[in-house]
């Protein structure tokens, strides 16, 4: 999985969080891309690029993304069909940022596929907490 914030800080501290709560055994890659690249708030399609490439082991990988620009910057890359194209594989998920983090990460080191990984995403965006 890979996280896309406008916040370096954001992105780390739910990657982790997310990480955390596996509990026992390995967790699925979970990469931070937040951030502008030269640092401060914003976001970078090379970090993103390079994220999906760190956390790419040939299962697919689930772009999790906090808002706004951040959205439309891997969409532009999931468009791209050039030499720096991410590979096959690469989903965006609808999903609210630490939840479906959670949802996701939790999902995939358990061994679930691709499909069942968006699933948990998708419900992480519609689970009610009232």
């Amino acid at each position: 999985m890979v996280l896309v914030s406008h916040s370096r800080e954001v992105a780390e501290s739910t990657a982790r969080l997310a990480r955390d709560l596996v509990g026992a055994g390995d967790p699925s890659p979970v990469v931070a891309a937040g951030g502008a690249e030269a640092g401060g708030i914003g976001t970078s399609s090379e970090l993103v690029r390079r994220a999906v490439a760190r956390a790419d082991e040939g299962a697919g990988v689930v772009v999790l993304c906090d808002m706004g620009s951040a959205v439309l910057t891997v969409k532009t890359l999931l468009a791209d069909t050039g030499p720096d194209a991410l590979p096959e594989g690469v989903r965006i998920a609808d999903a609210p940022f630490v939840e479906g983090a959670v949802a996701t990460v939790v999902t995939a080191s358990a061994g679930a596929d691709l499909g069942m990984v968006l699933s948990a995403a998708d419900d992480a965006r519609t689970f009610r907490k009232l």
